[in-house]
């Protein structure tokens, strides 16, 4: 399995993203400029300009004509796809965090910062159709959760958002009402920070990854604990595979120890682990610094990691993969 190494990015990756077909990559960098590459080859199809800070995150519409990325710039941007235009700037008063367009793509949640004496705040805004009738409005704003919420995503149809963060608690919300739902366990949960969240392709599950050195797998509707993954390493992406019983986590100890030690000994590979058995079966390794994100192609079959060291790396399976028996 020979990685294909895209080099795009002059600062670490921050986030990656597929489009739902799987022919698009997405990655969002600190070096402000959000870049779109072919899936297959990872050829450089373009890039979209207009950001001032750090992106964070990005999501791309079902029929990837849309493009929302979250920005330390204190903005959330709505971009046409295919040619690179602005369509609309969400402002607020501080960083955005996290971004995740609704199913139907009429709704997105966006998390922003703590800053200054703003708390971290959870934004549901409309999105219009036509880009001349977006409109800043939130359609709900929930606040409550101490610390920073590095992810926010939607439950099964919509119903919910489904939070974490800094304060190492998952939090179930209602969509309509900004009500709490539910929210996860002290015992069972997580210890330290939850830095990823992703949902599997039926919505009917999601992993969590954490700096308490392990990845952990929930209902998505009950919030029980399923699983949990334990590691070396502190995580700071996850993704799971939607064709096998895989799950993939990323990570390296922080980057402000990275210069000290042997680029071995760092642990920046990505771990494979059976999702049901939660053994480990295998790594990629790669990176000369941690693994910031991940992310699976829809069908299952090659899968993207981005680094510390600015590279996205794409790698497709060997047919071998897929008949891996523990």
């Amino acid at each position: 399995m020979r990685p294909i190494l895209m080099k795009g990015h002059e600062r670490p990756l921050t986030f990656l993203k597929y489009n739902r077909d799987g022919d698009l990559l997405f990655s969002c960098a600190k070096d402000h400029t959000p870049t779109v590459w072919f899936a297959d080859n990872g050829e450089r199809l373009g890039t979209y300009r207009g950001h001032n800070g750090a992106v964070w995150t990005c999501d791309v519409s079902r029929d990837s004509m849309r493009l929302l990325t979250g920005s330390a710039d204190q903005t959330v941007k709505l971009w046409n796809v295919q040619t690179g235009t602005q369509l609309y700037t969400f402002t607020f008063g501080s960083p955005a965090r996290s971004v995740e367009f609704a199913i139907g793509d009429k709704l997105a949640v966006i998390t922003t910062d703590p800053f200054m004496e703003l708390t971290s705040a959870i934004h549901v805004k409309r999105i219009a159709k036509d880009p001349t009738k977006q409109t800043e409005e939130s359609v709900l704003v929930i606040k409550g959760p101490q610390g920073r919420i590095n992810r926010a995503v939607w439950g099964p149809l919509n119903s919910t958002i489904i939070s974490a963060g800094e304060d190492a608690v998952i939090r179930i919300w209602d969509s309509e009402t900004g009500k709490l739902l539910r929210e996860s366990d002290k015992e069972s949960g997580h210890k330290k920070t939850i830095t990823s969240l992703t949902k599997a392709a039926d919505g009917s599950h999601f992993l969590s990854g954490s700096l308490d050195k392990s990845a952990k797998l929930w209902d998505t509707r009950t919030l029980t604990l399923i699983k949990t993954y334990g590691t070396e390493r502190p995580v700071n992406a996850v993704t799971m595979s939607p064709l096998l019983d895989h799950v993939v986590l990323g990570g390296g100890q922080d980057a402000s120890a990275v210069t000290t030690t042997d680029h071995r000994a760092g642990k920046f590979e990505a771990k494979f682990y059976d999702k049901i058995l939660q053994e480990e079966i295998g790594g990629v390794k790669g990176h000369f610094g941690p693994i910031n994100a991940l992310a699976f192609n829809p069908d299952g079959k090659s899968f993207s990691s981005g680094g510390e060291d600015g590279y996205v790396r794409l790698h497709h399976f060997d047919p071998d993969y897929f008949n891996i028996k523990i």
